[in-house]
C-alpha cells in the first residue's frame, strides 16, 4: 500500500512540478532532462542562503540585541575552532567516517557565518584548512553512504557561502571534491539501486538531500551530473517523506526524527533558494504535521520518549523552524526558541525567529495520537514543567532502529522522568544494526516498561519481532484521556494482551491498565524502569519514587495478591546474557511477577497528588 502511495505521488504531486519529467516513470531512472536547471540562480551563495539573507543578518547583528547575543555564540563557536586540529580521515569504530562528515560540516557551516557576520578571513582561512583536508581524503566512505551525504552537504555549503572568496584555483578544488567524492558515487549507487534511494529510513533523507545540495552548488559549471542527481534525489525522497504521514511521527523514534528532518529541511530549502521550487515536496502528506510530533513527543522535563534507538536527550533542532515558516505554524517555534536562545546556531540566525515566544498557546491540544507510529501523549497542561505527561507506544517491531518496545510507557510528573526508557546501545556490538540484535537487554521487551509474556530464554526474542499493533481507541478531554492498545500480536504465548493507559488531569494520577489471556499458563513480568529511589510498602503493593526530592505514589489496584519488588535493570536470569553490553548504571525496575497466569488484569496507578482508586473496568468498556 505504502508503495502505491510513493508512487502516486511521485507522478501526481512532484513530477507534475516538473515539467520537463511530467511523462516520466518515477520507478525507473530517467534520462537527463531538458529544463530541469533552467531556473537555476547563477550567482553565488544559493544553497539554504543568498546573499540578502546575510545582508539581513549582518544589519541584525549591528541592530538586534537579541540577534547579536545568538549571534556572538556562533562567532565563539568558530573562534573555538580555529584552535582546533584539523580533521583527519578516521573511521573511530572500523565502520564509519560519519563523525568526521558532521565534523567538517558544521565547522564550515559555523565558520562562514562567522565570517558573513563579521566580515573577517580569519573564518575563511580556517574553511578551507579543513575543506581542503577534506578534499584530499581518499573517499568519503561510500560503504556506508551516509557519511558521503553528510560531507557532500558540508561541502556545498563550504563552496557555495564563500565563493566569492574563494580564489579559481580553490574553487576547483572544492568542485572536483564535490563532484568526484560526492556526486560520481551518488550516480553509482543510483545506478545500481541502492538501499537507500528508495528506502524508508533517515538515510533516504541524508544521502538524498545531502546529494541534492552538492549538485546545487555546482550546477553551473557541472550541469549534467547535477542535473541527473536533482531528479534521483527528488524521485527518491518522497519513498522516506511520505512515512511522516499521516500525522508527522517517525518510526525510528525522535532521535533520527530530528536528524532525517534536518537533512530534508535544508535539501528542500536548498532548492527552494537555488531553483525557486521545491518540485512539491512539501505537499506530500504528513510533513506538514510533524512539527506537532516534536510537541508531543518532548515531556514537560524537556526529554523525549526515547524508543528505538533515540537518546534521552532532546536536542537543538532548526529544521523546526523551516517547519513553522514552511506550514504557517508559529506554535512549533515555542520548542526550539529555548534552544537558539541558549545555543544558537548558524540555520537559528538563518531560519529563526529568536522573538519568538517560548510558551506553547494555552488552546493547544494537551493530548495526540499518532497513527501509524501508533504512538499517543497525554499530559494534564502545557507551559508547566511540574505537569504529568505519559506516553504510550505500540506501533510495529522490525522497523528500522526498532526495538522490541511494543505497549512501553514513560512518564513525566513533579518536573522529574520518574519512568524511563534507558535508550540505544552500542551500534558496534555484534549483530546489533540487524536482526540479530535481540539478545541486546536494551532491544528487549524486558528492557522496557513493556509487559513480557511466558518464560524468557536465550534462544528466542521476548515480542515478536515482526508484531505490527495499533491503538485501537484513543480519546481526551479537560479531565482526562486515555489510549488503549491491542498488543495481542507482539506476543506468542498469549491469546488476548491490552494495555490501556488514563490520564486523570484533575487528579493528577495515570493508570496503567493490562488485560492478558494466555495459551496456557504463563509467567507474566510488568516493569516500570527508573532513576528515582524506590521504597516499598510494607505490604509491597506501594511504592514511593523519589528524585530530587520529589516523589510520587505508585499503587498496585489490581491483582489483589500482587506485590511489587524492585529488580536491578539486568536481564532475567533464562534471558540473553551477551558479553559487552551497556551496564544500566543507576537504574532500577519496579516489577510485578505473576505465576501461572492464564487469565488476570494488572492494573497500577502512578499519583502526582492524593488520589482516590482508579476507576477500573474492562478496557473493552472504557468510554
Amino acid at each position: 500500500m505504502r508503495n502505491m502511495i510513493v508512487k502516486s505521488l511521485l507522478s501526481l504531486s512532484l513530477l507534475a512540478s516538473m515539467a520537463a519529467l511530467s511523462n516520466a516513470d518515477p520507478t525507473t531512472a530517467p534520462a537527463v532532462p531538458a529544463g530541469v536547471l533552467d531556473t537555476l540562480k547563477r550567482e553565488h551563495p544559493r544553497v539554504l542562503a543568498t546573499k540578502a539573507d546575510f545582508d539581513r543578518m549582518r544589519q541584525a547583528y549591528q541592530n538586534n540585541p537579541t540577534f547579536r547575543t545568538a549571534a556572538d555564540q556562533v562567532i565563539q563557536s568558530a573562534d573555538k575552532i580555529l584552535t582546533e586540529p584539523i580533521s583527519q580521515y578516521e573511521l573511530p569504530d572500523g565502520k564509519r567516517l560519519l563523525k568526521v562528515s558532521g565534523k567538517v560540516k558544521g565547522r564550515t557551516t559555523q565558520l562562514a557565518t562567522a565570517f558573513h557576520l563579521t566580515t573577517n578571513r580569519k573564518y575563511v582561512d580556517r574553511a578551507w584548512a579543513e575543506l581542503e583536508a577534506a578534499a584530499k581524503f581518499k573517499d568519503w566512505n561510500p560503504p556506508h553512504f551516509l557519511d558521503t551525504g553528510e560531507m557532500t552537504a558540508g561541502f556545498a555549503i563550504g563552496y557555495d557561502w564563500l565563493y566569492n572568496e574563494w580564489t579559481p584555483e580553490q574553487r576547483k578544488t572544492l568542485r572536483n571534491a564535490i563532484v568526484q567524492l560526492g556526486l560520481k558515487p551518488g550516480v553509482a549507487s543510483y545506478d545500481r539501486g541502492a538501499w537507500w534511494v528508495t528506502g524508508a529510513s533517515n538515510w533516504n533523507q541524508v544521502c538524498n538531500g545531502g546529494l541534492a545540495m552538492g549538485a546545487l552548488a555546482v550546477a553551473d559549471t557541472d550541469p549534467e551530473i547535477a542535473a541527473r542527481v536533482i531528479v534521483e534525489a527528488v524521485k527518491g525522497l518522497p519513498h522516506a517523506l511520505t512515512h511522516f504521514g499521516p500525522d508527522g511521527a517517525w518510526s525510528e523514534g525522535p532521535g533520527y526524527w530530528r536528524f532525517g528532518l534536518s537533512s530534508t529541511s535544508q535539501a528542500v530549502s536548498a532548492m527552494q533558494t537555488a531553483l525557486g521550487t521545491d518540485f512539491g515536496l512539501t505537499q506530500l502528506p504528513g510533513l506538514e504535521k510533524a512539527g506537532f510530533f516534536a510537541l508531543h513527543v518532548v515531556g514537560p522535563t524537556g526529554m523525549p520518549f526515547n524508543f528505538a534507538d533515540s537518546h534521552p536527550e532532546w536536542t537543538s533542532c532548526p529544521a523546526i523552524w523551516w517547519l513553522a515558516k514552511s506550514f504557517n505554524q508559529p506554535l512549533f517555534k515555542s520548542l526550539q526558541v529555548k534552544h537558539a536562545i541558549k545555543n544558537a546556531s548558524p540555520l537559528d540566525l538563518l531560519w529563526g525567529d529568536l522573538a519568538a515566544n517560548e510558551q506553547i498557546p494555552p488552546t493547544t491540544p494537551t493530548d495526540a495520537y499518532f497513527r501509524d507510529t501508533e504512538i499517543a501523549f497525554m499530559r494534564t497542561a502545557w507551559n508547566d514543567p511540574a505537569a504529568m505527561w505519559v506516553g504510550l507506544k505500540a506501533g510495529k517491531n522490525g522497523v528500522i532502529h526498532g526495538h522490541l518496545d511494543i505497549g512501553c510507557f514513560v512518564l513525566d510528573a513533579k518536573g522529574q522522568r520518574f519512568v524511563m526508557n534507558v535508550g540505544s546501545d552500542n551500534y558496534n556490538l555484534p549483530g546489533y544494526r540487524d536482526t540479530r540484535r535481540y539478545p541486546y537487554y536494551r532491544t528487549r521487551a524486558e528492557g522496557k516498561n513493556s509487559l513480557v509474556i511466558g518464560e524468557t530464554s536465550a534462544d528466542k526474542p521476548d515480542q515478536n519481532p515482526k508484531a505490527s499493533t495499533k491503538i485501537e481507541r484513543f480519546q481526551s478531554n479537560a479531565d482526562r484521556a486515555f489510549a488503549i492498545a491491542d498488543i495481542t500480536n507482539a506476543y506468542p504465548d498469549a491469546a488476548r494482551a491490552v494495555r490501556g493507559v488514563w490520564l486523570n488531569k484533575k487528579g493528577n494520577s495515570t493508570l496503567i491498565e493490562d488485560e492478558i489471556e494466555t495459551k496456557k499458563p504463563e509467567t507474566v513480568w510488568w516493569f516500570a524502569h527508573t532513576e528515582a529511589a524506590i521504597k516499598l510498602s510494607d505490604s509491597a503493593r506501594e511504592a514511593t519514587l523519589t528524585m530530587k526530592d520529589q516523589s510520587i505514589r505508585v499503587r498496585i489496584i489490581e491483582p489483589a495478591a500482587a506485590v511489587f519488588t524492585v529488580r536491578d535493570a539486568v536481564p532475567l536470569p533464562t534471558s540473553p546474557q551477551p558479553e559487552k553490553q551497556a551496564v544500566n548504571k543507576g537504574v532500577k525496575k519496579l516489577s510485578i511477577e505473576l505465576k501461572e497466569v492464564k487469565n488476570t488484569r494488572i492494573a497500577v496507578q502512578f499519583e502526582a497528588a492524593d488520589a482516590t482508586d482508579a476507576p477500573i473496568q474492562p478496557l473493552a468498556e472504557w468510554k
